[in-house]
């Protein structure tokens, strides 16, 4: 391919955004683009750069492979074996902005602008909602809880999950960048925060609160103490459905809160695992087999919920594919935290765009660990594409520490990219 290489990395510059933000907006699209970024790797002769974080993710491809070819129905489980693909984003973010570190700003200002979007269409959403639930013969409360606002996805779930990502990195990219925010990112900030809390989405509520308290304590740890005035100002101004949402976390209601829904299917999957500790019982095998695991002493009928899945992300895996295999994805994930943190450690404090990135991929995986305890986040695509979209952008980070081995410059005659792909985070 006969291309200069500054039109190579523009092109792929351009790809790989449009992958990204496209999350927010279309998955078919997003990986389109995820799948055509991938294409012009291979045309322009660049390996696909993984950071170190590929050799759990091998080993996790292998186990959950492994799993499925043991299950009772292979074929079954096809899917989550198709789903390896969206892990394609890591060497295309990771491949294209550790040399082109610099151009980071504007992947940042395409996820702000796309969830941006889609939370004040989901405001929108939440406003007509209310209108035609207000009268709703359950009352509002229940009404509301079965068709939540979801942005521009086909869930509450996944619109709270991806809304929190971006306001994360908003956030610590206000506390940690030394570029200085336009002032239409704190409008961002405000109605991310609107659409997360009016989504009652409770996991990501936690999941919030983790972050941001990670964040703030990197940042000025005595304001940390504000966050528990925050919330309970909050509380106190909510309007009254609002407020009982709040309080179902501890008190419940069984009718309509889904609480006992996730301790019965908590305790279906841990029999699921330990009667299957090391493969589980194959991908995509949950959902079908459900019915016949629940324990003899709960009683019947079951809680109103959903039963597709174990509403958490550490049962889930071992469930399906044994206990090595989730801590294989937890082995990823933390090694991802493990290399921010020794980055940060390096940095010393200095406010810098690669301070923020750390600390940012460090507080949106909180977020992941945190909601993952009580639901199947990283089961949705969009979700564990965000989510890999970040780490890669971490490890770019990495790369382009001070006194970091730089990644050659292309600079061939005929555009071929010779780049040397590290085994490991520097430091």
């Amino acid at each position: 391919m006969f291309l200069r290489a500054e039109i190579q990395d523009r092109l792929l510059l351009s790809v790989a955004i449009a992958a990204a933000v496209l999350i927010h907006i279309s998955i078919a699209a997003s990986q389109i683009f995820l799948g055509l970024g991938i294409l012009l790797l291979l045309i322009f002769h660049q390996k696909l750069a993984f950071p170190r974080i590929w050799i759990p993710l091998a080993c996790f491809f292998l186990w959950t492979a492994l799993a499925d070819v043991l299950s009772p129905d292979p074929w079954g489980g096809r899917a989550q074996i198709r789903k390896f693909f969206v892990f394609l984003l890591i060497p295309l973010i990771y491949g294209v902005f550790r040399r082109q570190f610099a151009k980071t700003p504007y992947l940042i200002a395409g996820w702000g602008v796309a969830a941006t979007a889609s939370g004040a269409w989901a405001l929108v959403q939440f406003a007509i909602k209310y209108q035609q639930d207000l009268h709703a013969p359950q009352g509002f409360y229940a009404a509301y809880l079965e068709r939540r606002i979801t942005g521009f996805e086909s869930h509450w779930m996944t619109f709270s999950a991806l809304q929190l990502s971006v306001l994360t990195l908003l956030l610590a990219h206000l506390f940690f960048s030394d570029r200085k925010m336009p002032r239409a990112v704190y409008a961002s900030i405000a109605v991310l925060s609107a659409a997360i809390l009016l989504g009652w989405t409770r996991s990501i509520w936690l999941g919030a609160i983790g972050a941001i308290f990670y964040l703030t304590w990197m940042w000025r740890p005595r304001l940390t103490f504000a966050i528990p005035v925050l919330i309970a100002a909050i509380f106190l101004a909510a309007p009254p459905s609002l407020r009982q949402r709040m309080r179902s976390l501890v008190a419940p209601r069984a009718d309509v809160d889904s609480n006992q829904h996730r301790l019965v299917v908590w305790e279906t999957g841990l029999h699921m695992i330990r009667a299957h500790p090391w493969f589980g019982l194959g991908p995509e095998r949950i959902a079908r087999e459900f019915s016949s695991w629940v324990p003899p002493d709960i009683s019947r009928p079951l809680p109103p919920g959903y039963y597709g899945h174990l509403h958490n992300i550490y049962l889930q895996y071992a469930a399906e594919r044994g206990i090595p295999g989730m801590l294989l994805m937890m082995w990823f994930i933390g090694m991802a935290v493990w290399d921010c943190a020794r980055g940060i450690r390096r940095l010393k404090g200095a406010r810098s765009q690669q301070l923020f990135l750390l600390h940012g991929t460090i507080a949106v995986t909180i977020g992941i660990l945190i909601g993952g305890f009580f639901e199947y986040n990283l089961g949705d695509s969009e979700v564990l594409m965000m989510f890999v979209s970040v780490v890669a952008l971490g490890y770019a980070a990495l790369e382009n520490l001070p006194g970091a081995q730089r990644v050659a410059t292309p600079s061939t005659a005929n555009g071929v990219i010779a780049a040397k792909q590290l085994g490991r985070a520097p430091g």
